[in-house]
């Protein structure tokens, strides 16, 4: 029997921004989206969202639509998701940009080294084999002695296309006055110099620093609630979608920032 999902509404967070301007984009709408994670609803439901916002925004250059990383893992349909960013690269009306997150890179790293990657399953990596038809045998001993059977299996059901996808997304992208990364960036570092490391897995260092930064970093990685976060120098919009039910986007570029969440709906007592 198939279990009924809850509704999704799409939300808009004015109150995020608090009316401040938009930073320079070079004359480009940008709507960027936060950690997936296998929520192929709010996805859907925030992507055509995003389709009818662009409609009022139109003229100029070609809206870029940039996704921020850890599509994957944790929520239960890793594989729709990915099939969804398959048909974008071939279909979308926007400027595409993918960014590679921490759950995409220990994915393909266990598609490398299964034994030595084998941590990703614990944090994730099972829900995704899962939505892609792999069972994993129970027990950690049973798991680390079939690594590269789970493996050959998992790649059995793994399309090309979602393969070739996942393998070619970049790190960083820059747009006028903001940098989008997975996670942030290395505090006192010049941009140019930063490790990649850094792009997909820093936390404390960066979501913790006070110093101006080159550039606003608009990022994902990070979240405490369902509300993205907005300070000067850089944006927050993971929201724990696979957590709150709340998947975020924020739109640059228009002479106000704006956020819009498509969430699910919270059943009334």
């Amino acid at each position: 029997m198939e279990i009924a999902t809850p509704p999704i509404e799409v939300v808009r967070r004015p109150d995020i921004s608090k009316d401040a301007p938009s930073r320079a984009t070079e004359g480009q709408i940008i709507y960027a989206i936060g950690d997936v994670h296998g929520c192929y609803d709010q996805l859907v439901r925030l992507l055509a969202a995003i389709a009818e916002d662009a409609k009022a925004h139109e003229g100029g250059r070609r809206p870029l639509l940039l996704l921020a990383g850890d599509y994957i893992d944790r929520g239960p349909q890793s594989d729709r998701v990915i099939a969804t960013l398959v048909w974008l690269a071939r279909h979308s009306p926007f400027e595409l940009v993918m960014l590679k997150g921490n759950h995409e890179a220990m994915l393909l790293d266990f598609i490398d080294r299964p034994f030595h990657a084998k941590g990703w399953l614990r944090v994730g990596g099972a829900t995704t084999l899962a939505a892609y038809g792999v069972s994993l045998p129970e027990g950690e001993q049973a798991i680390a002695d079939r690594c590269e059977a789970i493996r050959d299996e998992f790649m059995d059901q793994l399309p090309a296309s979602h393969l070739d996808l996942l393998r070619s997304m970049p790190s960083r992208a820059v747009r006028g006055d903001y940098m989008f990364v997975h996670a942030g960036v290395r505090p006192g570092l010049p941009l140019a110099r930063q490790d990649e490391r850094d792009f997909l897995w820093i936390r404390d260092d960066f979501l913790e620093n006070g110093q101006p930064l080159e550039k606003v970093i608009v990022h994902g990685h990070s979240w405490t609630s369902a509300a993205p976060v907005f300070t000067p120098w850089r944006i927050g919009i993971d929201t724990g979608a696979y957590r709150t039910g709340a998947l975020t986007a924020v739109r640059l570029g228009a002479p106000v920032i704006e956020f819009i969440q498509a969430r699910q709906v919270q059943p009334t007592a």
